[in-house]
């Protein structure tokens, strides 16, 4: 018998070392495909190749940039997810600001001087706790150099097109798990919780003592999350 399919989408400057505990976790019983979001510009470009490289149906969880993938095939395909799990991310588009403070680092990289995660960036990325935390540091930094600069550009563009995904959320008629850390200062709690209240079977979990790279930070919280919301796959 098959096992279910389950398919991870990673965020900005993040590869499938961000799923790496919820890999171990659950690939005894689920088919996992890590999405490749390092190829493609465009949301619906994005979206088109996951879902020529996912089973028919399956479970989908997306962190960030990934969760914004994640509403974009939601919207294409409703029929083929049969659970959504948006984590560390965020149904409104870019602010004016937001948007600029992108595009500085678009023409910062397009000089050559992109550096990928550096120790100035991480504390936008993970709990104050973990700084000093090498097994958490290492693998975010490492993540950001095998992606690269050519990538970071796609998706940087990609982000900043993005929707205002806001009035599709009713409209979402699977069960979805929305998860963020209590200490993300990227897409806070308020937009999660913005989320939950609109996604009409939503469950939303708050994790303590977490930034924005929850699967990453805090892996058995998250599996614990998502062992409740992948249960009626099994």
């Amino acid at each position: 018998m098959a096992k279910p399919g389950l398919v991870l989408l990673p965020g900005l400057l993040c590869d499938a070392a961000l799923w790496q505990a919820q890999i171990d976790r659950f690939g005894d019983r689920f088919d996992i495909l890590v999405a490749d979001l390092a190829r493609d510009d465009t949301l619906r470009k994005m979206a088109g190749r996951v879902l020529a490289a996912a089973p028919e149906r399956f479970a989908l969880a997306g962190l960030s940039m990934g969760g914004y993938v994640a509403q974009e095939i939601v919207r294409e395909a409703p029929a083929r997810v049969r659970r959504v799990a948006l984590l560390d991310t965020s149904a409104r588009p870019d602010t004016p600001e937001q948007a600029e403070r992108r595009h500085a680092l678009i023409a910062l990289a397009k000089t050559g001087k992109f550096k990928g995660v550096t120790p100035r960036l991480l504390p936008l990325l993970i709990h104050p706790a973990r700084l000093q935390d090498r097994a958490v540091t290492g693998v975010v930094m490492a993540m950001a150099e095998r992606v690269g600069q050519a990538a970071f550009l796609r998706q940087q563009q990609t982000i900043i097109a993005r929707p205002d995904s806001r009035p599709d959320l009713p409209r979402i008629g699977c069960a979805a798990l929305v998860l963020c850390g209590r200490q993300d200062v990227l897409t806070p709690p308020a937009l999660s919780e913005e989320m939950a209240r609109a996604i009409p079977d939503a469950r939303l979990v708050l994790v303590d003592d977490c930034g924005h790279l929850a699967p990453l930070e805090q892996p058995e919280i998250v599996n614990a999350a998502l062992e409740e919301w992948l249960a009626p796959e099994l």
